[in-house]
């Protein structure tokens, strides 16, 4: 048995998108699932125990990927999903079809990442057709990944 071999893919094998954490340990720019959205936790504010039961506590959050505002009441004592979120810089390599292409610190390329709508995009486009060398951040969470910003890459 022991002499088997195991290739693993990828570090996160089975790592779950999300982890509880009880709500009143929640804070303010942290990050919370709300109806199955990954969100950053904008206000939060605690009302007390009324003559039945729990603390609630009321939170205002921002979709991190559509910047949609979203709320959720919830007893202070129960659990709540908080996303993985992370951020990852990467260096673009072309813009083409309106998907990014990125050069990973492996080495490899990455395709699937849409070039951000809007202002950003528009600017990442210009930046990028100038011939500068840049760096896109991607943030990603819960299966999902998009550009949030960009930098020029520091010349060596």
């Amino acid at each position: 048995m022991a002499d088997e071999d195991h290739t693993f893919e990828t570090a996160n094998a089975g790592a779950s998108t999300t982890y509880p954490m009880q709500c009143s340990a929640l804070r303010k720019n942290g990050h919370v699932v709300i109806k199955g959205r990954p969100c950053k936790i904008v206000d939060m504010s605690t009302s007390k125990t009324g003559k039945h039961g729990h603390a609630k506590v009321h939170l205002v959050a921002i979709d991190i990927f559509t910047g949609k505002k979203l709320e959720d009441l919830s007893p202070s004592t129960h659990n709540m999903n908080v996303p993985n979120v992370s951020r990852t810089e990467f260096q673009l390599i072309d813009i083409d079809d309106g998907f990014l292409s990125l050069m990973t610190s492996d080495g490899n390329t990455k395709d699937d990442v849409k070039v951000p709508e809007g202002e950003m995009g528009e600017k990442l486009q210009e930046d990028f057709d100038e011939g500068k060398d840049l760096l896109v951040t991607i943030i990603s969470a819960m299966d999902e990944e998009a550009a949030v910003s960009y930098k020029e890459a520091p010349r060596s």
